[in-house]
């Protein structure tokens, strides 16, 4: 199980990783404040737990997913249900961080879309 930090696009190599473990879907958590994602793994929670430790602080890092089919993008998983951040759902409510959300999936991503 792979997870891989993104600083920019992914190279061939960092896909053939990033896609271990689900073929056509790769889990994605975005540190919307650097601007950085995790991608890869089997929970967000492994992302997550990569960004942290390389100096992302908890309240950035929200999760989603590119289908790699369908060319699709979402803003949903367990790690985005924060109560204190008046998150109650597993998708990015906030809209202004949910455009960032996809903006930034999208410069890593490109032609990929909502």
């Amino acid at each position: 199980m792979a997870v891989v930090i993104l600083r920019e696009k992914p190279t061939k190599e960092q896909l053939a990783q990033i896609t271990e473990e689900f073929k056509d879907y790769v889990k994605i958590v975005i540190d919307l404040n650097r601007e950085i994602m995790a991608a890869g793994g089997k929970l967000h929670a492994d992302g997550e737990s990569l960004l942290l430790k390389n100096g992302s602080h908890q309240e950035n890092l929200w999760g989603g997913g590119i289908d790699l089919v369908s060319q699709k993008i979402d803003c949903t998983a367990i790690i985005n249900i924060r109560p204190d951040q008046d998150n109650n759902s597993m998708e990015i409510l906030d809209l202004l961080k949910r455009k960032k959300f996809f903006e930034i999936t999208k410069r890593f991503f490109e032609g990929y879309e909502e």
